[in-house]
């Protein structure tokens, strides 16, 4: 272990104790306080990367079942809540609707690598698009789009994105370090994000939002009305991510060879395979029940999707077997996210959130703003402080709690109460300003072909005018469509 995550590790218990044996607030039940001691726990964890993620989920799980179980319980404080019971709200998320539609999601990803029909479909959309550095943008967004509605790993996608756009530069007689590769991987990452916001299903962390409200008011969102929600904004942050990297990048191109390699690179695919095809066929089926969830037929997302799973693991007609699916599937990730979902919960039954709530957002006032108003400052608040984190899922689980217990603490409201909530949710995925804010970009970052200076130039006016078009959003097209 390095010297600077064992001091992190440190500070991480040290600030737990520190926060346990602070005098406990009157408005605050003692197990609140445990509450928001295991999650200043798990923010440092989070932030500093002392430890891996799933390493910090085992120690979020453990620390809940054994300081809440010694807990006085808010119904009578002369009762304790019990390790066994403890646990229990522990791994509360692990039943959660949303961890089966994220793994079945992640078992679709595996298909495609199994398969290779991710790479397939990312070189045809790029063969068909031209070699212009403008043509390849768009090429690169396009890929982006289409990754997103089947592939529910950012990183995943960066993954595919990643070796074709090098492959790309390379065919032009480019090096990596060239102009071309920093348009087109700071373009790759940045419009993974903004898709993670237009489509249910493309991130993780959208699934942790839904869990938390699905507990707080059983609120559920079908596939095609987050489309409708959030689409717009993506559309329309696609095209001033154009704008935008096309005008700080200019790239020379020596020659034009670079389109007959992505046709070579195709074409050594060779002819699709009867798997392919069979995973076309169950993915776009998918995406058709997805996309008609509550229209059509009366089925849940999660179940469509578990249903697709089975198929594809059934012999003859599926597309791979346990034993070859099993090791690419990250089970970590899993664990990662159910626990936040576990950590929401805990922190919302117990009263911290509500509590933190109190004596942050509605001690500045922001509960009596107008509802504009309100949004624009949220979400400021949202931005700043995804400085601090490298994944969406673990900042979701700390703050998205907190915006559900501001707006219970509001009710009744003039406006949609989840539907804020859900617009926090969309920002969350602004990851836009530095490598760091977002495991794609680190992936990209990674392969050296772009700087931090380069990205945080491409990210601050993407995330300035991202910012200000959630405010006009609020202020017109979700009010209109119902989302507030």
């Amino acid at each position: 272990m390095k010297k600077k995550d064992l001091i992190a590790l440190i500070a991480a218990f040290a600030v737990l104790i520190i926060i346990l044996l602070i005098p406990n607030p009157d408005t605050l039940p003692y197990v609140g306080q445990v509450g928001l001691a295991i999650l200043a726990f798990a923010v440092i964890l989070w932030v500093t990367e002392a430890v891996s993620y799933p390493v910090s989920a085992v120690m979020i799980v453990s620390l809940v079942a054994l300081i809440v179980g010694l807990s006085p319980t808010i119904e009578d404080p002369s009762v304790t809540y019990g390790t066994k019971d403890a646990l229990g709200m522990a791994i509360g998320g692990f039943s959660s609707t949303a961890v089966l539609l994220v793994a079945g999601a992640l078992v679709l990803a595996a298909a495609m690598e199994i398969t290779g029909l991710h790479k397939r479909i990312a070189l045809y959309i790029m063969s068909k698009v031209g070699t212009k550095p403008g043509s390849l943008v768009i090429g690169t967004i396009l890929v982006s789009f289409v990754l997103a509605l089947f592939v529910p790993s950012a990183t995943a996608r960066a993954g595919t994105l990643v070796p074709i756009l090098l492959g790309m530069v390379a065919a032009f007689g480019l090096a990596k370090e060239s102009k071309l590769a920093s348009l087109l991987m700071i373009t790759a990452v940045q419009s993974i994000s903004i898709w993670n916001i237009g489509i249910k299903t493309a991130a993780a962390q959208n699934m942790v939002a839904l869990g938390f409200m699905e507990t707080q008011w059983g609120y559920d969102i079908a596939w095609g009305q987050w489309f409708l929600y959030a689409a717009p904004w993506s559309v329309i942050m696609s095209v001033v991510l154009y704008f935008v990297v096309t005008r700080l990048i200019k790239p020379d191109l020596p020659d034009t060879s670079g389109g007959d390699t992505i046709k070579t690179q195709l074409k050594a695919l060779g002819k699709m395979s009867g798997k392919e095809l069979r995973l076309i066929i169950i993915a776009g089926m998918l995406l058709l029940f997805w996309a008609t969830e509550g229209i059509l037929h009366p089925f849940d997302s999660t179940t469509v999707t578990i249903i697709a799973v089975a198929i594809m693991l059934t012999p003859k007609i599926g597309i791979f077997t346990w034993k070859e699916v099993q090791p690419k599937v990250p089970w970590g990730t899993l664990i990662v996210f159910a626990t936040g979902i576990s950590l929401g919960q805990v922190l919302l039954a117990t009263e911290g959130a509500s509590w933190l709530s109190t004596n942050t957002f509605e001690a500045m006032g922001i509960n009596t703003m107008p509802l504009v108003a309100m949004v624009a400052l949220l979400a400021l608040f949202n931005i700043l402080i995804h400085l601090g984190f490298a994944s969406a899922t673990s900042l979701a689980s700390a703050f998205i709690p907190i915006v559900i217990a501001l707006v219970v603490g509001m009710e009744p409201t003039s406006f949609n109460g989840p539907g804020l909530v859900l617009i926090m949710q969309f920002v969350i995925s602004f990851g836009f300003l530095l490598p760091i804010s977002a495991p794609q970009n680190m992936l990209a970052y990674g392969t050296g072909t772009f700087t931090a200076k380069q990205f945080l130039k491409s990210g601050i006016p993407i995330t300035i005018i991202g910012y200000l078009l959630i405010i006009l959003f609020s202020a017109t097209y979700w009010q209109w469509v119902g989302l507030l």
